[in-house]
């Protein structure tokens, strides 16, 4: 139940991809290993084990331990939830052996070394994970991440895996044991055992191909056991949700394995490695591992529950239904997502195949009243549901396969960039056609289009061969509204112009890159278009200027008017700066998804931003000097994004490139200076990101930092209004012509729902400027400092006594902060504005609602 919550509040968490994989892996999966292995082992031994719960509780005990810490950074918890689940594993282990020495020989009893072997790797799984919570840099982090996924995936849930299907799969089929298959439990363990160790260990070391070579090594062990588990399947093939969720998912390990090893053969750092990664794990988990344990318990649950033939016929039936619309909905699903696709498609497409997944669940009870009413005093009058038949099954794919076919619909439907629907018009301009064809092939490269003029022959058709050879998100838009779509690097496409008789201009449409210089003229030649025939194409042409997707406003920019009421139970932003814990340095894991959204900046103007977990600014991030922050970046915009922390000291080659849609990077940095540091995405051109939202604030106290009553964070930044709905205008933003600037993303927020503090308060005002242009002096009217500090020293520091220096404002040019402190000692309303007036006038104004003292009311 944990699982489908987590993935609804994935934006608030600081890791969900990987709090949602312990809760599979290491909540459901090794949960299930332990009470299924038991259970195997039990039955393949004839010799009876006595129930431990003890063990049970110290593994689900042990498993939230190891969540609670990892979320939290608190590595001592995680450490004590390692150590338990390891010991309830090791416990585990020590029974097995225990059946094992005491059984008479059998011809399976081999199956239970793989559960053996499993348990034996996971603790070196478990001390890895251990010290990746502790925290290490680069590129050590991102080897033992590797290492951690490979040693627990494929070791502790991959070996238990093996041994279990070679049994479990022909009685799954109702069929006997294919030939071979006693030959295959001995040959395969220790083949897939070596490819494991050699895949960790070479991750470790960083030795790559060697990696590779593991993971092939790991593919041969796995064939191995196919062969036998194919010759089932052909006598008896899947008829029923349990099997063919258990086929499906090991068809998604072979292919996942396949993958894996080509990335990892592609070499490159740790980080590039694991970026790699990042794009399978998600198909390991949900394609094999859910997909395993789901069709295991679909089969298993009917017999543990028991209670006769009946009983089991009648849960069965149950847990089988729309059994083979919800594994196409899954298998469809993934297959949808493996491609690069419109950020919609993607999302609708995975919550398409947790609901998929999910519906096991509620299954499960019904299953469990199914069979307690076949076994109560009417159980005469029960009759289970019959089961499927091929025509059944057939029509519940097909209805399946539609499922999936309309979320991609929608999906492509609220996303425009995945829409070619603009009308293209000749540029024929009455000319003859020649017959002949001219192809050009343009690269998209250093924000430039090369070559940037193509030549062409009055009458030859024109075809262009673009191909994004940069880092960024690219396309190639003509006047004609012929248009390449988006382009991630690496990609290409095709564009056929038509018929030429007149010259045409051609440009990137993303946000800034035309006015970056990202052009294209094509000139005819050997011929004069006429003025009347280049009008007339002129007056028909698709209007690409005025697409709110694209980079010019138009004429119909929103307007910001100062004297505009928000609606009715309108909330500003909290400006409270969280105080930290009480200790000593930490790491902080924080996870940052671009989004493009659509919001109200300002009372009756909105915007669509492209933002860090859908804020503008993005999230406060609060440290220490000393403390170390890890921060996930996943793109999911339909553009190129990036992140520059000037909060760290690293070469930004790496964490600071620019990612498509659909990638991620982890950045890394020691806060080793205090400030407020100013991030943001330093994509080209950077002051559209900027101006468009794409900014935040790190605040690293200085050590022995005074306590004060009440802490806030006010971070100032100008607004370029392009048309309602549309982003920013990036001509604007080059006159340096904002139509607003304000504090925390919205106009006069705070004059509208003010800053509540209590008369005689100690207050602290940490103040960026994110610009990207504009200079501010910050002041509160009525007031005056006693403490201002600005970039690492104060400027003047504790001029509490009357007759001392005081300050009025506090300076900052674009991407400086500081912060300022002041008492207010009479109630009422203080506003604090920029002291460049006209941009106090145009939104950068709030009010500090000062109360009587506490003790006073």
């Amino acid at each position: 139940m944990a699982i489908p919550l987590v993935a609804v509040a994935h934006p608030w968490l600081p890791e969900p991809r990987w709090l949602l994989l312990h809760l599979l892996l290491l909540g459901a999966v090794t949960h299930s290993i332990v009470v299924w292995s038991q259970h195997f082992a039990d039955a393949l031994l004839h010799v009876a084990s006595t129930p431990r719960p003890q063990l049970l509780a110290m593994l689900a005990l042990g498993a939230l331990a190891v969540m609670i810490g990892t979320q939290t950074s608190l590595w001592p918890v995680t450490l004590v939830g390692a150590t338990s689940v390891v010991g309830a594993v090791v416990w585990h282990a020590v029974r097995l052996a225990g059946q094992l020495r005491r059984a008479l020989p059998g011809r399976f009893a081999g199956v239970i070394h793989y559960y053996l072997a499993a348990a034996l790797v996971l603790p070196i799984g478990a001390a890895l994970g251990v010290l990746l919570a502790r925290g290490l840099p680069d590129p050590w982090h991102s080897r033992l991440l590797l290492a951690h996924v490979v040693v627990n995936l494929l070791g502790w849930v991959g070996l238990t895996v093996a041994g279990a299907v070679l049994t479990l799969w022909p009685t799954m089929l109702r069929t006997r044991l294919g030939e071979g298959s006693d030959s295959a439990v001995r040959r395969a363990l220790p083949v897939l055992l070596v490819g494991v160790l050699t895949a960790a260990g070479a991750c470790l070391a960083g030795l790559w191909p060697l990696a590779a070579a593991g993971l092939v090594f790991y593919v041969v062990g796995a064939l191995i056991i196919a062969r036998p588990l194919l010759d089932a399947a052909r006598r008896k093939p899947p008829s029923s949700h349990p099997t063919w969720s258990v086929g499906a998912g090991l068809v998604w390990l072979g292919g996942c394995l396949v993958a894996w090893a080509v990335l990892l053969a592609r070499g490159g750092t740790a980080e590039e490695v694991l970026g790699r990664l990042d794009w399978l794990v998600p198909f390991l988990a949900a394609g094999f591992a859910a997909q395993v344990l789901l069709g295991a318990l679909g089969y298993l649950v009917p017999t543990a529950l028991g209670g006769g033939g009946r009983a089991v016929r009648a849960s069965a039936a149950v847990l089988d239904r729309a059994g083979a619309l919800r594994v196409t909905v899954v298998n469809a699903g993934l297959l949808a997502c493996v491609p690069p696709g419109p950020g919609a498609v993607r999302v609708g497409c995975s919550l398409a195949v947790l609901v998929a997944l999910a519906s096991q669940v509620p299954l499960l009870v019904l299953a469990i009243r199914a069979s307690r009413r076949a076994r109560g005093p009417d159980a005469t009058a029960i009759e289970p549901v019959a089961g499927t038949n091929r025509q059944r099954s057939l029509g519940s794919a097909v209805a399946g396969l539609s499922v999936v076919a309309l979320t991609i619909a929608g999906g492509v439907a609220v996303d425009p960039a995945a829409l070619d629907t603009g009308r293209v018009i000749s540029a024929a301009a009455g000319v003859e056609a020649t017959g002949h064809t001219t192809t050009v092939r343009v690269e998209a490269a250093d924000m430039r289009f090369v070559p940037s003029r193509i030549d062409v022959p009055a009458g030859d058709r024109l075809v262009i061969e673009l191909v994004n050879t940069d880092s960024d998100v690219h396309d190639l838009v003509l006047e004609t509204g012929a248009d390449s779509g988006r382009l991630s690097p690496g990609d290409g496409a095709r564009i056929n112009v038509g018929l030429v008789g007149r010259d045409l201009d051609g440009w990137c449409s993303i946000v800034g890159h035309r006015q970056m210089g990202m052009t294209l003229q094509v000139t005819v030649t050997g011929a004069d278009a006429t003025d009347e025939a280049d009008e007339a194409d002129h007056a028909d042409q698709a209007d690409h200027a005025d697409d709110p997707n694209g980079d010019e406003a138009g004429d119909n920019d929103a307007t910001y008017n100062p004297a505009a009421e928000p609606e009715a139970g309108f909330s500003s932003r909290s400006a409270v700066l969280p105080p930290l814990r009480d200790r000593g340095p930490q790491t902080h894991h924080v996870t940052l998804t671009v989004r493009e959204v659509l919001r109200e900046v300002a009372p009756g103007v909105t915007q669509r931003l492209w933002t860090y977990n859908g804020q503008s600014p993005g999230p406060i991030l609060h440290g220490r000097v000393g403390d170390r922050f890890v921060v996930r970046l996943i793109n999911d915009a339909r553009m190129g994004h990036s992140i520059d922390f000037h909060a760290g000291t690293l070469a930004p080659d790496e964490p600071m490139r620019t990612i498509a849609r659909g990638e991620s990077l982890t950045y890394r940095f020691t806060a080793d200076r205090a400030g407020i540091w100013m991030y943001h995405c330093s994509t080209m051109p950077m002051s559209a990101h900027i101006a468009n939202g794409m900014f935040g604030a790190v605040v690293i106290e200085p050590p022995d930092l005074p306590a004060v009553d009440q802490s806030f964070v006010l971070v100032q930044s100008e607004q370029y209004y392009g048309p309602q709905g549309g982003p920013v205008d990036v001509d604007k933003v080059q006159a340096e012509e904002p139509d607003a600037v304000v504090f925390n993303g919205y106009a006069n927020q705070y004059d509208h729902d003010p800053i509540q503090v209590s008369a005689g308060d100690h207050l602290r005002i940490w103040v960026l400027d994110a610009g990207p242009n504009r200079a501010t002096a910050f002041h509160v009217v009525g007031g005056q400092f006693t403490t201002t500090w600005a970039e690492g020293s104060y400027l003047l520091r504790d001029a509490g006594a009357v007759g001392t220096g005081g300050a009025q404002a506090l300076a900052l040019a674009p991407a400086q902060g500081g912060f300022v402190e002041l008492i207010l000692t009479e109630p009422g309303h203080y506003p604090f504005v920029s002291h460049v007036m006209v941009d106090a006038e145009r939104g950068a104004h709030g009010l500090l609602s000062v109360e009587r003292p506490r003790a006073q009311r």
